[in-house]
């Protein structure tokens, strides 16, 4: 069988999709069982006293084009992932990982078809829709002082740096995914997320939403700008349909 060069295996088929997916989840386990590392494990109901940061986001999306049963279902599998996360402490020297944390998503969990990203092509996957939490958690990770480990834009690994245990709690209520990380005392510093230069461009027969993630530090008791980190030199692949992108936002 002749393979364009440029074609990865995962992409050849479905079949080839799920080979590689196993393959993949097989290298994560082993590397968990060589690795050293010590995963957070331990949920406490009871919340930790300081607030660090918190975020919400709409669980279903509505509109021209989008299948209401897969926004459905992406809430319920949302929901299922929170429940294994929410009141989970992070201890120092612990790493707080998505993927150990959550586990597969199979049927037998009650997880059910949601969008999943196949092939830079949106289709019904089972567990589709965990990238809204994953996202969520990252942006109130990027919040604080927490050094992350590892990212692949739908997961974390992030550990404390502060020497003092955190929290992370996320639940779902009235079609809403909410997120609070907390810690047993204030942080010293307090950081906030900004996009700048955000527009849209055509490349070829491709759109691309382009912009800048920059990460502000401030001093908690001041309010003095301390420093700004680039995040992301984001170049991401339009998934929606482009007549919906507003025109005073394209270059």
């Amino acid at each position: 069988m002749l393979l364009n060069k440029n074609k990865n295996f995962c992409d050849i088929s479905p079949t080839c999709y799920k080979i590689s997916m196993q393959k993949e989840i097989m290298k994560r386990k082993l590397k968990d069982v060589v690795g050293g590392e010590v995963f957070s494990k331990n949920i406490q109901n009871e919340k930790l006293e300081s607030l660090a940061a918190e975020h919400s986001s709409g669980l279903i999306k509505r509109g021209p084009g989008i299948d209401p049963v897969l926004q459905e279902n992406k809430a319920v599998n949302i929901n299922i992932a929170c429940k294994s996360i929410n009141g989970l402490i992070i201890h120092p020297g612990e790493t707080f990982s998505f993927w150990h944390t959550v586990g597969n998503t199979t049927k037998k969990k009650g997880y059910k078809d949601g969008r999943v990203i196949i092939a830079n092509k949106l289709m019904p996957g089972i567990g589709g829709g965990l990238c809204n939490l994953a996202n969520t958690l990252n942006l109130i990770v990027l919040e604080s002082p927490l050094d992350i480990t590892e990212i692949h834009y739908h997961s974390d690994a992030l550990a404390p740096d502060e020497g003092k245990d955190v929290q992370l709690l996320v639940w779902c209520s009235d079609e809403k995914l909410y997120a609070e990380l907390r810690s047993e005392r204030a942080f010293p510093y307090t950081y906030k997320i900004v996009e700048e230069d955000h527009h849209f461009s055509k490349e070829g027969e491709k759109w691309y939403r382009i912009s800048k993630i920059y990460r502000e530090k401030y001093d908690r008791a001041t309010g003095k700008l301390l420093g700004k980190d680039l995040l992301r030199n984001n170049h991401s692949q339009v998934m929606f349909d482009p007549e919906l992108i507003p025109k005073e936002q394209i270059r």
